[in-house]
């Protein structure tokens, strides 16, 4: 019974299902894999919580242009401003139409770029807007027109 609660405050909190070992995995590569390519020109950030409408919402895995971080002052406990990118890990109880609805909100949000991974496939869909995307699976080298991303796909799902 507690473990019930304890999903439903966490599903509730950041509008998403508890992550398991798989999901981990996957976001630790792609910080790692982005910070490794990209550190001098974003910010790399996971699970930071976004005032979107209608609920708000907490990305798996955000990127901001590069800033320097304010280690003193208390921060908001979500974001107003809007990520260049936002990617999101599907879960096994996600549907795909659940991370498509969340991909149409974070483009009202102002996002410019938004990343959908279904691990069961070992692939990415890269969204320039909403309705519009590349799918990349096996090999393929992720190319991100809206920000300049390239990722080789086997690096995110090792």
């Amino acid at each position: 019974m507690e473990t019930t609660e304890l999903l439903s405050d966490y599903q509730l909190e950041r509008g998403k299902p508890m992550p398991n070992i798989l999901h981990g995995a996957i976001q630790a590569n792609l910080v790692f894999e982005l910070k490794s390519h990209y550190r001098q020109s974003y910010r790399v950030v996971s699970e930071v919580s976004l005032a979107t409408v209608p609920d708000g919402a907490t990305p798996d895995v955000l990127l901001y242009p590069s800033f320097p971080l304010d280690y003193l002052n208390a921060l908001p406990a979500k974001r107003s401003d809007a990520p260049l990118l936002c990617i999101d890990i599907q879960s096994p109880s996600q549907s795909l139409e659940e991370m498509i609805e969340k991909v149409a909100r974070y483009f009202a949000f102002g996002v410019k770029s938004c990343w959908v991974v279904v691990p069961s496939l070992q692939a990415v869909l890269v969204y320039d807007q909403p309705g519009h995307y590349q799918f990349f699976h096996g090999n393929d080298t992720l190319r991100d027109a809206g920000t300049g991303i390239e990722l080789p796909l086997p690096g995110i799902f090792a």
